[in-house]
């Protein structure tokens, strides 16, 4: 199933079997899609990069801990939010996972009102984080049908190189050169020089280096 497809799904990630099961029933009870595992090497062997939805972490666990898992999944570039649990009142840790990225830190025993609206907001913040993901993806396959030629000139525009200096530079004439940004601004989806401009800040677009060698086509 594409990750696009996929229901988000509260993963609950405790040694502990009470709490697992309890959790599980409380959120099932609210029709959120859970899985449960009883260590973070069960949950590791899992998850991939094209899971959706929220992990509830228990902070220490025997084995593989919580800030262990949370610092692989970091390693895998894998973005679900991480609510840490804790019944230990570990500051340090807490803080630890916070600064690591989690998105916050719950002390059991839990109040369910509030683990009702931390997972809301963490499922939230996953569905805005996919929305980008896949907004940037769109973009980088409108950047790759632009031909060598029409990467150089918007690399030299964004670069601030006006009409007259991109058409010296690159053996064309300024009205050429016109007609270039046209079709970049056309492939780009983009109306405005302020807009190609920032998208191509956004991708990373500017580097001399990537000025590529073209026939004039």
């Amino acid at each position: 199933m594409s990750a696009a497809a996929a229901r988000p799904v509260v993963f609950i990630v405790d040694d502990d079997d009470a709490v697992r099961d309890s959790l599980t029933l409380l959120l099932g009870l609210r029709r959120y899609a859970t899985r449960s595992f009883a260590g973070g090497e069960e949950f590791l062997a899992a998850i991939d990069s094209h899971s959706r939805g929220c992990v509830l972490l228990d902070l220490r666990m025997p084995g593989v801990d919580g800030l262990s898992v949370q610092a692989e999944l970091a390693a895998r570039g894998i973005s679900l939010p991480v609510v840490i649990l804790t019944a230990h009142g570990d500051v340090a840790n807490a803080r630890a996972a916070l600064t690591a990225g989690a998105f916050d830190v719950l002390e059991k025993p839990i109040d369910d009102a509030l683990l009702n609206t931390t997972i809301e907001a963490a499922l939230a913040r996953d569905a805005e984080t996919r929305v980008e993901a896949d907004r940037r993806v769109a973009l980088r396959n409108q950047v790759a049908r632009l031909t060598p030629r029409e990467h150089q000139v918007l690399q030299l525009v964004v670069n601030g190189r006006h009409n007259r200096e991109i058409a010296v530079e690159l053996g064309i004439s300024p009205r050429t050169v016109e007609v270039y940004k046209a079709r970049v601004m056309d492939k780009l989806q983009v109306d405005r020089l302020p807009e190609l401009i920032r998208l191509a800040l956004e991708l990373n677009l500017t580097s001399n280096n990537e000025l590529r060698e073209s026939p004039k086509d």
